[in-house]
């Protein structure tokens, strides 16, 4: 069993810059390829970028390429989404989530990921 508690999203300015923070429980976080995922109100939820168990491998939905960088920390049991040159549309209840996965595997869509965290909203001004 893992839990995940996300933080870290406020308000911000377009063109502004949030890290957001995933600190997950238990002491098997390295077993576990994580995701972030956000949800826009009346979208569905979206894939943004996973990182692989060790971190060695990362993959991002075009949209935040170049903008956005994922990472984790295992020894602290977090994974992170740094976030810059954010806009408007970046808008949306963001949440990590852990995937059982193989050493070098991604998940690239919901299906699949065993663990969600509550989600925390970051909401960019025009």
């Amino acid at each position: 069993q893992v839990q995940l508690v996300e933080s870290g999203g406020g308000l911000v300015q377009a063109g502004g810059s949030l890290r957001l923070s995933c600190a997950a429980s238990g002491r098997t976080f390295r077993s576990y390829a994580m995701g972030w995922f956000r949800q826009a109100p009346g979208k569905e939820r979206e894939f943004v970028a996973a990182i692989s168990r060790s971190g060695g491998s990362t993959y991002y939905v075009d949209s935040v390429k170049g903008r956005f960088t994922i990472s984790r920390d295992n020894a602290k049991n977090t994974v992170y989404l740094q976030m810059n040159s954010l806009k408007p549309e970046d808008t949306a209840v963001y949440y990590c989530a852990a995937d059982q996965a193989g050493p070098h595997d991604l998940r690239v869509g919901p299906v699949g990921y065993d663990y969600w965290g509550q989600g925390t909203q970051v909401t960019v001004s025009s």
